[in-house]
């Protein structure tokens, strides 16, 4: 599967008036493509910084000490606000705990809507031009250099741009006739309704969209030439059975292949493209293979510099802008598959670089400011009896810094040491991917949202979360709706720009359990309709039960276990996964649920050994002594706890939660029995 977004040894602390706060202290996981990941934890555990780390909203105080956010070939921790701004709300969404202070109180729900679609589309459209536009050029140049003539490798481009320009236009107009379809769907059901009400004023506003609907959906690739269904449309509400039957089974059709249709009306031979670029490709993979391997022979002449305890700061800047200069060389600009060790190289080493050479005066800057301080602070106590508290001293992590560097450099180095070179299985795998981006970008170049389209799409959104008489509500104010409903906007703004990761912050918390259950269903079928991929953030490790792939448990700014739902509601084994567990109230626990003891450490002077151990009735005296390194249960699950060391007393899980487990497989296996 596909990597969707990679955090790596993530660092993240806050400046305030008592000293640095440790928030997030060496986070990284990865989230394939359409799972959904649980962060699950305590608050102040970390959760929400993370996320707001991804989105690029942290605080103005916040400091990111090191690792990365990798997500499309990017690290989004060294992007510019520009071009998170192409990102946010676009390709990456987020849905609050609070609906209410993500809405403008004084704008009315439709106009928020509409607002995103018109401004996302135009911006989309822009930015598809300028990436095809580049890929193509590319493209001509690797073509004419791996021995295609000039005059067919620019045919072959113009034709490339024609074809796919056309089937984008074809695709699009389908797409939006099956949203119209769609919406013909759901008022055959609204107009159902209103028929078994025998309300008049329903049964007429229902037909009028009905048909408003499928007359915006005609489209050839969709409904039939015959005109049956606009026959059908006229004989409502008498032909409603009928009409809904057809509009489901034309729903369930295939999409067609609109860039073999368009080859078969204009010209153009898809297979020849493909060869042709996997020729293209095989090219460029010699000529930038060999540049990856002087790349890293750059980096391996380099590595021992940053190996000593202390860097030579001058030597260590030649070192990077050498070693930067080399790596982006050997990235080749053609493929879509980008490796994200290459393309962040440059932007950490050069980061870290920097911030470790302001570090060394400032740190010294910092010490002396301390010490002055504390000095004062003791002449202040002894004379007056009492004084301010001494601010510590805000130190650059030196040690680590120089770590993020050593890493970045190895990872690159077993990367490009061999070079990199593809089979020719791969290399026509990639000249598909390459297709594939260009109709995907051709698409984008040709969604054009207009005023009217914005409106009926946000109609169509607000009926698919569930909100009735949209319509109505489009014209209405935030303050005139629940906090069910406001969730249920907040979530049609965050996917109405067709995102591919969805973020939701505790966007259950604030609910009653009934909505709770709904809004959970909601975005579980968001995700398997649209293709989502989901960072899920809370609290309650019963809210994610059914509705997560993996889950990583959190606390104190560390991940803590992590492994698939079964793994860690079946198998949990750290100490503070258990508590969570027998803190999470069900309908069939007859005993008293166990609070967690304490209260989680204060991150400005983080825990020497394991941060749960004051909490942790399970703790050893290494805990208090030694972090726990992962010990790894399988190749999916592993937890970072004493307990699971070979040498470590054997302890069993609290009985409450080995109850509750039981209980749980007992169910599952009921409801596989009841299935067959």
């Amino acid at each position: 599967m596909d990597k969707k977004i990679e955090v790596r040894d993530l660092h993240i602390s806050f400046r305030t008036q008592n000293g640095a706060l440790r928030a997030i202290r060496g986070v990284d996981f990865a989230v394939e493509k359409g799972e959904t990941l649980a962060i699950v934890g305590e608050s102040g555990s970390g959760k929400s910084v993370t996320a707001k780390a991804i989105l690029g909203i942290l605080a103005g105080n916040s400091i990111v000490e090191s690792g990365e956010i990798i997500y499309d070939g990017m690290d989004l921790l060294k992007l510019t606000e520009n071009e998170f701004n192409e990102l946010r709300g676009n390709r990456i969404s987020m849905v609050y705990q609070d609906p209410l202070s993500s809405l403008d109180p004084i704008m009315k729900i439709g106009k928020q809507m509409t607002e995103a679609s018109l401004v996302n589309g135009k911006a989309n459209r822009k930015r598809s031009k300028k990436l095809f536009s580049a890929k193509r050029k590319v493209l001509e140049t690797a073509m004419k250099a791996a021995g295609i003539g000039n005059g067919e490798a620019e045919q072959l481009g113009k034709e490339l741009t024609e074809r796919i320009g056309q089937a984008g236009n074809y695709r699009v107009s389908y797409a939006r006739a099956k949203e119209y379809l769609e919406g013909a769907e759901y008022s055959c059901g609204q107009l159902n309704v209103a028929l078994k009400k025998q309300d008049a004023q329903q049964i007429k506003e229902q037909t009028g969209f009905l048909k408003d609907r499928l007359k915006k959906a005609a489209n050839p690739f969709l409904l039939p030439k015959d005109g049956s269904l606009e026959k059908l449309a006229e004989g409502l509400p008498d032909t409603l059975p009928k009409l809904r039957e057809q509009i489901e089974e034309l729903l369930k059709r295939e999409e067609p292949d609109f860039l073999a249709y368009a080859c078969k009306e204009h010209g153009g031979d898809p297979e020849k493209w493909r060869d042709t670029i996997a020729k293209a490709l095989a090219y460029n993979n010699q000529v930038y293979g060999a540049k990856r391997q002087e790349a890293a022979e750059v980096i391996r002449k380099n590595l021992p510099l940053f190996e000593k305890e202390r860097l030579d700061v001058k030597a260590c800047q030649n070192a990077v802008n050498a070693m930067s200069k080399a790596a982006e060389a050997g990235i080749d600009p053609l493929p879509v598959t980008k490796s994200a060790a290459a393309c962040t190289f440059s932007t950490t080493m050069r980061h870290s670089m920097e911030r470790y050479a302001h570090g060394i005066p400032g740190n010294e800057k910092e010490l002396r400011r301390e010490k002055r301080d504390t000095e004062k602070y003791k002449r202040d106590l002894k004379r007056k009896g009492d004084a301010p508290k001494v601010v510590p001293a805000m130190l650059v992590d030196l040690e680590l810094t120089r770590k993020t560097m050593l890493r970045a450099m190895n990872d690159l180095l077993a990367e490009y040491s061999g070079g990199q070179v593809f089979t020719a299985q791969e290399l026509e795998a990639e000249a598909l991917r390459l297709l594939a981006w260009l109709g995907e970008q051709g698409d984008a170049m040709a969604n054009e949202v207009s005023k009217e389209y914005a409106h009926d799409k946000a109609i169509r959104i607000m009926e698919e979360v569930g909100i009735s008489e949209p319509e109505k509500r489009f014209e209405q104010y935030p303050f005139e709706f629940s906090g069910g409903m406001r969730q249920r906007i907040v979530i049609a703004i965050a996917v109405a720009a067709n995102p591919d990761l969805l973020i939701c912050d505790e966007p259950t918390t604030a609910l009653d359990v009934t909505i709770q259950s709904q809004i959970l269903e909601l975005i579980n079928s968001l995700k398997r309709k649209r293709s989502l991929t989901v960072i899920f953030i809370t609290h309650d490790l019963g809210v994610v039960a059914n509705m997560a792939d993996r889950v990583a448990v959190m606390y104190a700014g560390k991940l803590v276990e992590y492994g698939t739902v079964d793994e860690v509601f079946y198998e949990p084994a750290h100490p503070y996964t258990w508590a969570l567990l027998s803190s999470m109230p069900d309908l069939e626990t007859s005993g008293r649920l166990e609070a967690i003891p304490g209260t989680p450490p204060n991150l400005i002077y983080p825990p020497k050994g394991d941060a749960f151990a004051a909490r942790n009735k399970y703790a050893l005296a290494v805990d208090f002594e030694k972090e726990p390194p992962r010990f790894a249960l399988s190749e999916t699950h592993w937890a970072a706890t004493w307990l699971l060391h070979p040498k470590a007393p054997k302890v069993e899980m609290p009985e409450i939660v080995s109850e509750r487990i039981r209980r749980m497989k007992k169910q599952e296996e009921a409801l596989k029995n009841g299935q067959k």
